[in-house]
């Protein structure tokens, strides 16, 4: 099989398995009584951001090749997420917190490097077959947003979104992208890389906070990735909700909330395209300001809409998520590669995925579950605008206090596409 072929198709499952649930898990923690833990679920995702990746980076550079170390955490990832959709599928409505979370926990812990993991063993096979990486590996890449958007399509259609089928679904895939990492390509590994705990864990990339703008920069990378799991924690429970307003029953994002939602994951895929022209335009403040701006749109637009008349308003708040999340990260994972040196480059960018998907991630899960408490009455009920319209608030707050304090040179400014 042609190496682009194999290695489109790992990305394909490799999204695919975490398109099944991410997106609409909250829906079925609300069924079963776990609404006000919707958060916890999505921070411990961040959490394990925090350590697990570079721990299995270590791993597969020091004693097991990528490839192969891949696919084990996909075995043992698939086989927790199996336990918890069959602990699901036993006890029904009847399920216990502790329980869904510890499996959730273990599936996620291994689930999470294998993002990293997939990058390496791409890089790898594409350089020992003398292929650019820069040129080929973001047509790559796109296999997996499709992956994400098939499954999240399959999920809803199948009405998966409002039960335990959706981690059986996902557990599947990994069971089969386990046996499918035996045909990857070889990564060899280098037993003499005696590597420092600094190392491991990207520290020496804090040095990086000795320049003042960077040190900002990447103090505002947490609280803007605080922004990043509020939509899909809380957005297809949201709308889920509508079912229960006779108005609103019947309407297309009611039945396929997910479906909705994955104009998220579409409109991402095409605003990558946008991103040289409004770095080279506009420079690194006000792409990221654009950002800012725009995620202060997509809640403002959630809490005004509804899937019936107010569609159109979800529509384009799906739409408004690639610029809020692409001028966002891959804007800033540039901004970062021009302001490290060439030796702490691949430190930096674990740094800025720290920031973003590890602590801002993990905040911004709890704190969102937070607020959506203190506005959930006894009966259940929750003042969802009033939720969204301060997450906007937020956001707005964000954009005003960055364009105020952040002030990069004109080197800085010009970063390379």
């Amino acid at each position: 099989m042609n190496l682009k072929v194999r290695l489109a198709v790992m990305n394909f499952l490799q999204f695919a398995v975490w398109g099944t649930y991410l997106t609409c898990m909250g829906i079925y923690f609300s069924k079963v009584g776990l609404g006000s833990h919707i958060g916890a679920f999505y921070a411990m995702q961040g959490f394990v951001s925090i350590f697990m990746p570079p721990v299995m980076g270590f791993i597969a550079d020091r004693w097991i090749p990528a490839q192969r170390l891949y696919g084990y955490c996909h075995l043992l990832a698939g086989m927790f997420m199996l336990l918890l959709g069959w602990y699901g599928l036993l006890y029904g409505e009847q399920v216990e917190f502790p329980i869904l979370f510890g499996c959730y926990t273990l599936s996620i812990a291994f689930y999470m490097p294998t993002l990293a993991l997939s990058y390496s063993s791409a890089y790898s096979a594409l350089a020992k077959a003398g292929m650019d990486t820069v040129g080929n590996f973001p047509t790559i890449r796109m296999f997996g947003t499709i992956g994400f958007i098939v499954t999240m399509w399959v999920v809803d259609i199948l009405d998966y979104e409002q039960n335990q089928n959706q981690f059986l679904l996902s557990g599947l895939l990994s069971i089969i992208l386990f046996a499918y990492s035996f045909l990857l390509p070889d990564c060899p590994v280098n037993k003499s890389n005696r590597k420092s705990i600094s190392n491991i864990f990207g520290l020496q990339a804090f040095s990086l906070f000795k320049n003042h703008m960077t040190a900002i920069f990447f103090v505002f990378s947490v609280f803007l990735g605080v922004c990043m799991q509020i939509t899909n924690g809380f957005a297809t429970p949201f709308i889920n909700h509508f079912q229960s307003i006779p108005e609103y029953a019947d309407s297309f994002g009611v039945k396929y909330p997910v479906v909705l939602y994955s104009i998220s994951q579409i409109s991402e895929t095409c605003c990558i395209l946008l991103i040289p022209f409004f770095m080279r335009r506009y420079g690194i403040k006000n792409v990221m300001l654009i950002a800012m701006l725009a995620w202060v749109l997509r809640f403002a637009l959630l809490g005004v809409g509804n899937p019936g008349s107010g569609i159109w308003l979800f529509v384009l708040s799906m739409l408004i998520y690639g610029v809020a999340f692409d001028f966002f990260n891959i804007s800033g994972s540039l901004f970062v590669n021009n302001s490290a040196p060439a030796h702490l480059r691949s430190s930096a960018q674990g740094l800025f995925m720290l920031m973003t998907n590890g602590l801002g991630a993990t905040f911004g899960s709890l704190a969102a579950q937070g607020l959506v408490n203190s506005y959930t009455s006894a009966d259940g009920y929750i003042e969802w605008s009033t939720c969204w319209y301060l997450f906007a608030t937020y956001a707005l707050v964000l954009a005003i206090v960055f364009a105020l304090i952040f002030r990069p040179k004109k080197k800085e400014e010009e970063v390379t596409i």
